[in-house]
């Protein structure tokens, strides 16, 4: 919370979170009701499937235009989008107009509520400095959208107890557009875009998106977990109003009540849950939420009363609190900051297909096996599948592990010290271990300058006009003179011991050091000192 509440832009982007998804519970409880009122547990299901299919099909190209624009004026558009939309639900209700062009406002109103994460998403690492930030950021997000669970169909259900459905549409419209007006001027250092003049392709971006994901093996096996526990998350949607109506004979409250504990569940849970903001083992925690997401709602069917059930789904709402740091920070390590919106938006497609298919599946699977039935064999989809995957996620630990030293290596350098997480990631994904015997020449003076190297064991000789001028070792770097001035080499490193380098290759180097002002500016007071001491036996290169 300190590390995040010292960080202005972070407390302005956090509370966007927060009015955001308390909007999204708000409305989906709210349109589950109308939708049960008017057509039963079919219709709750159906409206799922209206939902979140066009949301799955527009979102990767919508957040094409977050890696295109400033993140934050796409999350500004979103949910001012949205609240408009629900504006219209709530007078459409209150007319008495049809409830099927209810359901046709819920198709952007999702749309935009799906766009929001990924962009948000791919926003916070700009934000942050270190990935201990990162993670702190992204664990007050989760403890923010536990509240937001709580809090928004805990609003809900006060206002349809003494209420219509259109105060409670209209509430939920007034938590979106607060959400916009939270992001407003919202000030960092965005990464580079692209030129204006190219111009959006939404197509060609979007499928950049998809290619991203989809020739990475950890962001596969990532959101293929995180598409199966929305799964279950759309199937618990229709399981908790079917639950409190016809096994609890609770009401339509009830259901609200239902909801609700879900959000206390994670809101209790995300104080605990502050404990990862430090952990090497994300991927570790993520197989133990996606055991403690599916396990009780199996257990329901066990003991269905209604305080073994509110316990039960605080323990769903539990996992819902872990689950999320893992999902959310592990990916912004292993994509690119120029797709990450994008890589996000493929993610939350499959969200919404997940929601999707569990909405759609199981009033079927109810008519099929029975309620109990059903709850017992969704809520055991997880577990088996956290058992399988647990060895592929030991090992992604276990290699995000070995960056965190070469990341803390590139902190030293005052040229890469500010850099933004996902920048910093990159660059530590794309260093190359090269290993030199004593007396090799690493290059010459005149050569062309294509690498930026650091010593990470031995010795080396900067040798500048045959002569002698400095040693480098451990923590030292240099090759970023030629580089950042498109000059030869303006000596020659010889290896001194035997050597270890780290490499980045030229773009690399350049793309990170030019793309932020902070970071240029250091490059240029670097070099400036060089070339100013560069004589025998007075510098360090």
């Amino acid at each position: 919370m300190r590390k995040v509440l010292a960080e202005p832009q972070l407390r302005r982007a956090e509370l966007a979170f927060l009015l955001s998804c308390a909007a999204d519970s708000a409305f989906t409880v709210t349109l589950s009701v109308v939708a049960f009122l008017d057509g039963g547990a079919a219709a709750v299901g159906l409206v799922g499937v209206i939902r979140m299919l066009p949301a799955a099909v527009g979102t990767p190209f919508f957040t094409a235009l977050a890696d295109r624009y400033r993140r934050e004026r796409v999350l500004v558009a979103g949910s001012v989008v949205r609240g408009v939309a629900i504006v219209y639900a709530a007078a459409i209700l209150e007319a008495g107009g049809p409830v099927p062009a209810i359901y046709a406002l819920a198709v952007p109103a999702t749309i935009a509520s799906t766009v929001f994460r990924p962009a948000h998403s791919a926003l916070l690492p700009s934000l942050c400095r270190t990935a201990s930030q990162l993670t702190s950021a992204n664990v007050v997000r989760g403890l923010l959208e536990s509240l937001a669970t709580l809090s928004g169909p805990a609003m809900v259900g006060v206002l349809l107890s003494g209420n219509d459905a259109t105060v409670a549409f209209a509430a939920t419209a007034g938590l979106s557009l607060g959400a916009a007006a939270a992001l407003l001027g919202l000030g960092y250092e965005a990464p580079p875009r692209p030129a204006p003049s190219e111009g959006p392709r939404l197509a060609r971006d979007t499928a950049a998106g998809v290619r991203a994901v989809a020739g990475n093996l950890d962001l596969r096996l990532l959101f293929g977990l995180g598409f199966a526990q929305t799964f279950v998350r759309g199937a618990l949607n229709v399981f908790v109003v079917i639950v409190a109506l016809e096994l609890l004979h609770t009401g339509e409250s009830g259901a609200a009540a239902l909801f609700a504990a879900v959000g206390a569940g994670g809101l209790l849970g995300s104080f605990g849950v502050a404990l990862l903001a430090g952990s090497r083992r994300l991927g570790w925690w993520l197989a133990i939420a996606l055991v403690l997401w599916g396990a009780p709602i199996a257990a329901v069917a066990a003991v269905p009363t209604v305080p073994v059930v509110l316990a039960l789904l605080a323990v769903v709402g539990l996992g819902n609190a872990i689950i999320d740091v893992p999902l959310f920070t592990l990916p912004v390590r292993l994509a690119p900051d120029a797709v990450l919106a994008r890589a996000f938006g493929v993610f939350e497609s499959l969200v919404a297909l997940g929601v999707a298919l569990g909405s759609a599946v199981t009033p079927l699977l109810i008519t099929l096996v029975g309620l109990r039935g059903a709850l017992v064999a969704t809520g055991l989809v997880l577990p088996v599948l956290a058992a399988v995957a647990l060895r592929r996620l030991r090992s992604l630990d276990g290699r995000l592990q070995v960056r965190d030293a070469e990341i803390q290596l590139l902190r030293t350098t005052p040229m890469f010290a500010l850099l933004p997480v996902p920048t910093i990631e990159h660059l530590a994904s794309s260093l190359r271990r090269h290993r030199l015997p004593a007396g090799t020449v690493v290059f010459r003076q005149g050569d062309v300058a294509d690498t930026f190297y650091f010593v990470d064991q031995g010795e080396a000789e900067v040798i500048g006009d045959a002569e002698v001028v400095a040693t480098i070792a451990h923590g030292d770097f240099f090759g970023e003179i030629a580089l950042l001035h498109d000059v030869p080499r303006t000596a020659t490193v010889r290896a001194r011991t035997d050597l270890s380098v780290l490499e980045i290759e030229r773009h690399e180097f350049l793309d990170a050091v030019s793309g932020y002002r902070g970071s240029s500016d250091a490059a240029s007071a670097v070099v400036a000192r060089h070339l100013a001491n560069f004589s025998p036996g007075r510098v360090r290169l």
